[in-house]
């Protein structure tokens, strides 16, 4: 199974997960059968390109995506493309894949969508 990671950077395990996932400059792909590990830069919509990271993670066999947080757009768009989201991810690459093979990570669902995430209107009394 392929896990993606948003990151800052490209120090591979000891990479700090990135705060949004849209906006990081790479994403850290590890392969858990081969511990292959993969850095892709983020060329998404985003950042200049044309595609939503979904699709740029789906092109490269991710499975799972861990991340801290994500809005609800962005969940029915993983899951779409078949990739199960699961959120709460802190610290390094490492850490985020013990503590989602421990089971510490939440699945993300619309109802757990990040609400500064998430387009909503105000609405005043």
């Amino acid at each position: 199974m392929k896990i993606g990671i948003p990151t800052n950077g490209s120090k591979g395990l000891e990479e700090q997960v990135g705060e949004h996932f849209g906006r990081v400059p790479t994403y850290t792909i590890v392969n858990q059968e081969t511990a292959e590990i993969t850095i892709l830069k983020n060329t998404s919509v985003h950042m200049g390109g044309v595609r939503q990271p979904p699709e740029l993670l789906a092109d490269e066999g991710v499975h799972v995506l861990i991340c801290r947080g994500l809005g609800k757009r962005a969940i029915d768009l993983f899951e779409t493309f078949g990739i199960d989201v699961y959120i709460g991810a802190m610290g390094n690459v490492q850490q985020a894949i013990t503590d989602f093979t421990n089971g510490k990570l939440q699945k993300a669902t619309p109802d757990t969508a990040c609400q500064q995430h998430a387009f909503h209107q105000h609405h005043h009394e």
